[in-house]
């Protein structure tokens, strides 16, 4: 039976932290599907626009050879999405592991047979570090 996977970002100024996470994904599954975080919906959760326009981060990510479906992401409902995509597994950066909010999820979803897996966040280049970068120039 084919495994599929899900996972999340906004992936703006996209960098090596977002690869990692998207090959170490796909080597876990059959099938990856990425939602892409909307402009609004970042704006409205995180505070901040993204650098990289919305339709543009969507075609960066569809061009990664790891990812086999794209599809946006204008709410963080979990349940909907799975409603939607059917997924059999979901990725996670670990900075949200043994969160009230995750414990939850991973509660709710162990139910429907989904495995939630939690993936080390990358310190060293993260997209907030590279728009801090570019602001000083």
């Amino acid at each position: 039976m084919k495994k599929i996977g899900y996972t999340t970002g906004v992936f703006d100024l996209f960098h090596i932290g977002h690869l990692n996470v998207l090959k170490r994904a796909r080597l876990e599954c059959d099938y990856l599907i990425v939602g892409v975080t909307s402009d609004e919906l970042s704006s409205t959760v995180k505070g901040k626009k993204p650098v990289i326009p919305f339709v543009e981060r969507m075609e960066i990510v569809e061009a990664i050879k790891f990812v086999d479906e794209v599809v946006p992401q204008t709410n963080y409902d979990k349940r909907e999405a799975w409603s939607n995509l059917k997924f059999d597994m979901m990725f996670v950066g670990d900075d949200w592991k043994g969160t009230e909010k995750w414990n939850a999820i991973e509660t709710e979803f162990n139910a429907l047979g989904v495995e939630i897996f939690y993936f080390p966040y990358t310190t060293h280049t993260s997209s907030t570090i590279l728009r801090d970068v570019l602001t000083r120039i």
